[in-house]
């Protein structure tokens, strides 16, 4: 299983941008998508989660909350974030992540996830 994330770019404070993350390889029907990521100088960060159960429910870090999307293609094989109203402070690199065979426990956590995307960079200026 690979990921390709893509999307990235330069934008203003108050854009949007929508970024993908595809998936070569198989995804199991239980599987949960997750996005992180690392600012300048920063650790990496939980950004938001796909959960496949019941047909599909997003969660999202308080700080991204009512600004950020997730959704994915019934074919399971890409997931997007579309980030909106977009802050200086979300200048990072956006890594996407999956874990095949998703039974539960925290999807915020890195170590969950096998597979990771090689990150693309989202800087906001002001």
């Amino acid at each position: 299983v690979q990921l390709q994330a893509s999307g990235g770019g330069q934008v203003q404070a108050g854009d949007s941008l929508r970024l993908s993350c595809a998936v070569s390889g198989r995804t199991y029907a239980s599987h949960v998508w997750g996005w992180f990521r690392q600012a300048p100088g920063k650790e990496r960060e939980f950004v938001g989660a796909f959960v496949s159960w019941n047909g599909g429910m997003a969660r999202y870090a308080d700080s991204v909350k009512d600004r950020f999307t997730i959704s994915r293609d019934a074919a399971r094989t890409t997931v997007w974030l579309q980030l909106n109203s977009l802050r200086p402070e979300d200048t990072a690199v956006y890594f996407c992540a999956l874990r095949n065979g998703y039974h539960g426990g925290s999807y915020s956590r890195e170590d969950i996830y096998g597979y990771w995307g090689q990150g693309t960079l989202v800087t906001v200026s002001s």
